[in-house]
């Protein structure tokens, strides 16, 4: 039987209890499905993923087109799903509460809000309205499921301000205003991953893989409770059908790489 709502959200809650578990991010359903086959406990939406898959640039999707996409996630698998929300489609604390309102009917088992503001003079939100945001975003979800998890986003580190204990400060703040699980995309050094991991103990927090050399078993022995790729599963796909494209293009041959999957083994596994 597939897994209902409910018991997709007390999964995911489950999952951030102890241990730490990889979050691998697909981009459309049958990415999803794929991920699922491989035995992973819980998927999370790329933004940049899923922007791409429709002709647009990460940050250019609109709230619709990302409900939409969260909708049909939800539904290609039996996995939680978390969402990434970006900036909640809002400025303000009651615009960000309602977006999130909407999130949570798509059937998310958890959905990240980031104080990226999109403005190049001052990238982030300033502080006290970020955390307003992140309050505003815990009652409504708390309005409708509380099990659903909320991820509050500190971006300093992607968008120029690679200040640790700005970003630490802000999670502690996050924290305190209702956050679940806190997640600042870009921190790389054992040394700024274990200050974030003790300042907002015991709540879990997210790590982005790729920035810097740890891998996932190195990431759980700081106490990182998720891990997470966010567009780089897209890339990698993006990666093999621009190289088969271009040589098609150019060539007028076709080899397809080495480890290819087969449409006979990709039908069965979507059927």
């Amino acid at each position: 039987m597939p897994a209902s709502i409910t018991e997709k959200r007390a999964a995911f809650r489950a999952l951030h209890q102890s241990g730490c578990f990889t979050l691998p991010n697909p981009w459309d359903a049958g990415s999803a499905k794929y991920l699922q086959s491989l035995g992973f406990k819980a998927l999370a939406s790329t933004s940049a993923g899923f922007a791409w898959a429709i002709g647009k640039a990460d940050n250019q999707v609109t709230r619709d087109d990302v409900l939409t996409h969260l909708t049909e996630l939800c539904r290609a698998t039996d996995l939680p799903v978390n969402a990434d929300f970006e900036s909640g489609f809002a400025r303000e604390p009651e615009g960000v509460a309602q977006s999130v309102s909407l999130a949570v009917g798509t059937g998310v088992a958890g959905l990240s809000i980031e104080d990226r503001s999109g403005e190049a003079t001052e990238p982030l939100y300033e502080e006290s309205l970020a955390v307003d945001r992140i309050a505003a975003a815990r009652g409504a979800i708390d309005a409708i499921d509380a099990s659903v998890m909320l991820v509050a986003r500190c971006e300093g580190f992607l968008v120029g301000r690679a200040d640790l204990d700005l970003v630490v400060k802000r999670m502690v703040a996050f924290a305190e205003a209702g956050a679940d699980c806190l997640y600042a995309p870009g921190l790389a050094t054992p040394e700024q991953i274990t200050t974030l991991v003790k300042a907002v103990a015991p709540k879990p927090v997210n790590v982005l893989l790729g920035f810097g050399s740890l891998g996932v078993n190195d990431l759980a022995a700081l106490g990182v409770r998720r891990v997470s790729v966010g567009g780089a599963l897209a890339r990698a796909a993006w990666g093999g059908f621009a190289r088969a494209a271009q040589e098609l293009a150019t060539e007028g041959t076709l080899t397809l790489p080495e480890g290819s999957i087969g449409g006979r083994e990709i039908n069965a596994l979507m059927g």
